[in-house]
């Protein structure tokens, strides 16, 4: 199992990462910032002008530290790591599997079952804990529309059908999604999903989140040596990595949507802190954005019970524990892939 480590999030403009001995040095007008040992590190996330030493960055690949590159505002630009992890016999048996229709559902399946779960269980929450702040009708209907669509998604079905169900729970989610808004609604409100360019202040927290989620999962399935590029819910496309935003799913509404309306409601964030572009792009400034790396950080070390091994981690390591979960059942340890349901 992989030690939960850190990640470490340059946002500072103009910042320069050097190698010194055995560390990776954060450099701002000559001077030394930040100094961190490369062993307590997980990964580097670079944004905006960040620049990095070719020294530094095959440091970083023989220590199977990843370093990825975002725009200021969090857009995905590439990454730099080692040489590929992990057994061949396991890819080449990802990849069998990924060409297989009914293996393909089998995962998919689990997949969506575990998004669909824990989107019902964030709206249960929210009704259950601040009933006279919500419209629990609206609510509770919606909660009702997923648990019917999990009863078909839980029969054999097609990849196609499965998707559609999957598609339609995210609808019925995000309808409703508003209504978890709890303070501050004329500032922070939510009228449907908007990815490229996020609309809204929700809508650039969320997408933040899920670029960073993306970079943890992704990173998991990599170091247990697995290729998130070839997915099964999600299928095949240059440049997309089709495994991490399948095991992305069970953790948006889970981690990424309950942080995004944590900072919403308990006033962590303000509407002051984004401005929107000409293009109609909502951003963060600075401040925010660190404040948001902050919390992002914080969460990951919260302790839950995992509901499978029933054993208490870091919520950071469940990303590692559900890709070790999926390599076990495709190299044929496990009956199925035992989706991580919030309990």
């Amino acid at each position: 199992m992989k030690k939960h480590l850190n990640t470490l999030f340059v946002t500072t403009q103009g910042a320069w990462l050097a190698k010194e001995g055995e560390t990776v040095a954060v450099k701002v007008g000559g001077k030394v910032r930040l100094q961190l040992p490369i062993h307590t590190l997980d990964g580097i996330v670079c944004f905006g002008q960040v620049s990095c030493s070719p020294f530094l960055m095959g440091f970083c690949a023989e220590r199977d530290v990843c370093i990825s590159f975002l725009t200021e505002n969090g857009r995905f630009l590439a990454r730099v790591q080692g040489p590929v992890s992990g057994n061949v016999l396991l890819r080449r048996e990802q990849y069998r599997w990924a060409d297989d229709p009914e293996r393909s559902a089998a995962i998919a399946r689990a997949v969506i079952i575990g998004k669909l779960v824990n989107s019902r269980k964030v709206l249960h929450r929210v009704v259950r804990d601040h009933p006279d702040k919500v419209d629990t009708v609206s609510v509770k209907q919606a909660m009702d529309r997923l648990k019917a669509i999990l009863m078909h998604v839980r029969v054999g079905t097609s990849l196609d059908r499965l998707r559609g169900y999957e598609g339609e729970g995210a609808m019925i989610y995000f309808r409703v999604f508003d209504h978890l808004i709890l303070n501050r609604k004329k500032e922070f409100f939510f009228e449907g999903r908007s990815r490229r360019p996020p609309l809204d202040r929700v809508n650039c927290l969320l997408s933040f989140f899920y670029t960073l989620l993306m970079h943890d999962v992704r990173s998991a399935l990599e170091c247990t040596g697995l290729d998130p590029a070839v997915g099964f819910l999600h299928r095949d496309r240059p440049g997309r990595p089709g495994l991490a935003l399948d095991l992305m799913e069970e953790f948006r509404p889970y981690f990424a949507d309950r942080l995004a309306l944590s900072l919403v409601n308990l006033g962590q964030v303000k509407s002051k802190g984004f401005r929107k572009a000409e293009t109609g792009a909502v951003l963060m400034d600075d401040d925010t954005r660190k404040a948001v790396l902050v919390a992002y950080q914080k969460r990951k070390q919260d302790v839950v019970t995992h509901p499978f091994l029933q054993k208490k981690m870091p919520i950071g390591l469940l990303f590692h524990t559900q890709a070790l979960l999926l390599a076990r059942h495709v190299r044929g340890d496990l009956d199925g892939y035992p989706v991580f349901c919030w309990q």
